[in-house]
């Protein structure tokens, strides 16, 4: 019987693995991957799983790259105390609701793979991650840490906010003075962006999903540009270049039509001005036709001269 009983749940545990592999090749959401997160890490739980103990999560190898860490507390001991798991530090004060005693918190490291997903939900044009999404969700834990379909609760901070240090887990940028930004996930697909508290360490105060971004474009995640938006702009760029290359050539010719009709005035101006030539002892000159007025002798001065020599 304890053979049979054996194979039994070796089956059952091979069919739900491989259930659940084929649910991780087909997510395309952020949601959804929380869910296939969540459900894994409430199978992957011992029964015995002592309440305070950080222990990490073995995901399948097609979401290698993600790292999931999970602990048990106390609602109680958590609003007196607070908490501190791996990048998140909750203070004292911090509220989990609707808790009755015992909350299963869940922090998910995505690592640079994975966190592309987030281009895919979110408007991240103009920016880029320069860390890894990280997030911290809780989960109902009263009864059964293996139970069936938990529930998740919401996470308010009290005086102190959550922090989220980014120190260990940020690429290094490029150049230098470049200010990054906090991002804020939201459930409702908006990002919200805030200054870091200091260097590579963010505030929130609730739960969700953070990462630090940069404003410049992505470039591994850029969306490739549709075929006929290529042909359309290639169209509207040949059609313009051709216009102005018309207008271009209609302004050569009309320069180059007024130069000439300038050049032919000049010319024929010329030509009906020119001088004669003629030689000059043994030099050929230009020489002017004569413009000499012809003498006329006037008539009234000649009769006065006979009238004065006939007096005397």
């Amino acid at each position: 019987m304890d053979s049979i009983f054996s194979l039994i749940l070796i089956v059952v545990t091979l069919g739900s693995s491989k259930l659940l592999g084929s649910k991780a090749q087909s997510i395309k959401s952020a949601h959804l991957l929380d869910l296939y997160i969540r459900d894994y890490t409430f199978k992957s739980l011992d029964k015995h799983f002592r309440t305070g103990i950080v222990q990490s999560v073995s995901l399948p190898a097609n979401l290698s790259g993600i790292r999931v860490d999970t602990v048990r507390l106390r609602c109680g001991s958590l609003r007196r105390y607070g908490s501190h798991l791996k990048e998140f530090h909750l203070g004292s004060g911090v509220v989990v609701h609707p808790c009755i005693e015992r909350v299963l918190l869940i922090r998910q490291n995505l690592g640079y793979n994975w966190s592309a997903i987030y281009y895919a939900n979110y408007d991240l044009s103009g920016y880029q991650l320069i860390s890894p999404v990280v997030g911290l969700l809780a989960y109902n834990a009263d009864e059964d840490v293996n139970a069936i379909n938990p529930f998740q609760l919401g996470i308010v901070a009290g005086e102190k906010p959550l922090t989220i240090d980014f120190t260990n887990i940020t690429r290094s940028t490029k150049s230098e003075g470049i200010i990054p930004l906090c991002a804020s996930f939201e459930g409702d697909g908006r990002m919200t962006l805030a200054k870091p508290s200091s260097p590579h360490v963010c505030i929130a105060k609730r739960h969700g999903h953070f990462g630090l971004v940069i404003a410049s474009p992505p470039e591994q995640f850029k969306k490739p540009i549709s075929q006929w938006k290529v042909a359309v702009g290639s169209t509207i760029g040949a059609a313009l270049g051709a216009f102005l290359l018309g207008l271009l050539l209609v302004a050569m010719l009309v320069r180059v039509k007024k130069r000439s009709r300038m050049e032919a005035l000049e010319r024929r101006a010329y030509e009906e001005e020119a001088l004669q030539v003629s030689m000059v002892g043994h030099v050929r000159a230009p020489t002017a036709s004569g413009t000499r007025t012809t003498p006329i002798i006037e008539h009234d001065i000649t009769r006065t001269r006979d009238i004065q020599v006939a007096a005397y």
